[in-house]
């Protein structure tokens, strides 16, 4: 007897949890949330947190010389999203690679206003602006906010150096005269140096501009820079 009041108890209170439970899960179905979950609605914002690029903080100021002899700095890419290297024309090694990589850039955002790119020569003794210009025309640069800059040598250098921390200097013994970084630095539209995390959470400041990942993960960032 006490037996079948046991089950009795138990079919009523799968009764009521039916009663309470399948509306709900019938409305998840149609809504399409069944896979969704306080646990994977947590790590789906954790990811879109993670995802977010880093601010590493102003980008060093400049002011040079570009291909048409015009003054070009830091304030004349202000509101744009920009792109930024340092090369040389006569460069017989990495900057022909880095050419290319930045011509792929320029055609997938060729025509926005608000992108722009500056390539900065460590070479200004032979680049100079007539010399930048031939070289663009070369390449078949078409966008009119990609600016080949040069100026004084000490005032690159430090730039390079110093302001960016991109390795770029002298040697002899090395085909071409000069050795420099092939990274990119990509800056916002307020002028900071933006940049994603590493796979251990650190900053990935630059980008190899060598590397077809490297290329592709600047052109997602511009992307994500433009709609901020």
């Amino acid at each position: 007897m006490f037996k079948n009041k046991s089950y009795i108890g138990i079919s009523f209170i799968i009764l009521i949890f039916g009663i309470y439970a399948i509306p709900k899960i019938v409305d998840r179905v149609k809504n399409g949330d069944v896979v969704k979950g306080n646990r994977l609605d947590n790590v789906n914002a954790k990811s879109s947190k993670d995802a977010k690029l880093l601010t590493i903080g102003p980008a060093p100021k400049f002011e040079l010389t570009n291909q048409d002899n015009v003054k070009i700095s830091n304030e004349t890419y202000k509101g744009k999203v920009y792109v930024l290297e340092f090369f040389f024309t006569t460069c017989p090694s990495i900057c022909p690679k880095m050419n290319m990589s930045m011509l792929e850039i320029e055609k997938t955002f060729f025509g926005n206003p608000n992108f722009g790119i500056v390539s900065i020569t460590i070479d200004p003794k032979h680049d100079t602006p007539q010399v930048l210009k031939d070289h663009a025309k070369l390449l078949g640069v078409k966008s009119s906010t990609w600016n080949f800059l040069t100026g004084d040598r000490e005032v690159i250098m430090d730039l390079s150096n110093k302001g960016f921390n991109l390795y770029a200097g002298e040697n002899s013994k090395v085909s071409g005269g000069f050795e420099h970084s092939g990274l990119f630095a990509l800056i916002d539209k307020d002028g900071n140096i933006r940049c994603r995390k590493d796979d251990f959470g650190n900053p990935n400041i630059y980008y190899d501009g060598l590397d077809k990942k490297g290329v592709r993960d600047i052109q997602e960032d511009i992307k994500i820079l433009l709609e901020e």
